[in-house]
């Protein structure tokens, strides 16, 4: 199931325009649901990485008014639609699921949109902070296949016991019901076959900490490596 937008098909020109010619880093962030890829982002953040979070730009694409906006409403109509004109996001997931057509014509709204964000955000981050390291934090990052967009690939995890129990009392459900969602993702076992870089988040935050100081420093070790190159 590929993300790239029809616009974006040629991958040399989307990786050429998100790279640019500096010594910038992108670093793709993903994980299990619920295994803590936020708080892992802020640490990280913390130490100078700033962060493009694909879940935000899924939502300012669509905000009223927005080319986005404009064509969904024209599609799928007003029923889409709040009170106050945002989207009922909950409303379009019930109608496109399960009705592929439907759900390639939302994409096709959105998918544009959220790139040409996505390509701006990166690009505007490179040109004010020298030699960026930039997560890119994308929940479904390995479904959706974009590993190769990126020069490093990070997946939080933490055993699927400890997600099962941390989604129920995040969100408020049964254990069954967190299950099942998990059913619905790649296992975290083959997510982390695509990492170049791992972080444990089961344990202590201080443990989770003493990970990400020593990611960063790895980080920007593969920097100057390639500042050298």
């Amino acid at each position: 199931m590929a993300m790239l937008p029809p616009s974006y098909q040629n991958l040399e020109g989307l990786i050429k325009k998100l790279r640019g010619n500096d010594n910038r880093l992108l670093l793709g962030v993903t994980g299990g649901i619920a295994s803590g890829k936020t708080t892992v982002a802020k640490m990280l953040e913390e130490f100078g990485a700033p962060i493009v979070d694909f879940d935000l730009l899924s939502r300012k694409v669509v905000e009223p008014g927005k080319p986005a906006w404009k064509k969904i409403v024209e599609y799928f109509g007003k029923q889409v639609l709040q009170d106050n004109e945002t989207l009922d996001r909950k409303k379009l997931s019930d109608i496109v699921f399960g009705d592929p057509e439907k759900r390639k014509k939302l994409e096709s709204f959105t998918h544009p949109e959220i790139y040409d964000e996505f390509i701006e955000q990166v690009n505007q981050i490179a040109s004010a902070t020298p030699d960026p390291v930039i997560q890119v934090v994308i929940p479904l990052l390995i479904e959706v296949n974009l590993t190769y967009i990126f020069d490093k690939i990070l997946v939080v995890y933490i055993p699927q016991e400890m997600q099962i129990e941390r989604l129920a009392q995040r969100d408020g459900i049964s254990a069954v019901e967190a299950a099942n969602i998990l059913k619905s993702q790649l296992p975290i076992d083959e997510k982390i076959r695509f990492a170049d870089f791992k972080i444990n988040n089961a344990n202590s935050l201080k443990e989770t900490e003493a990970q990400v100081k020593e990611l960063w420093k790895t980080l920007k070790d593969i920097q100057q490596e390639q500042e050298r190159t």
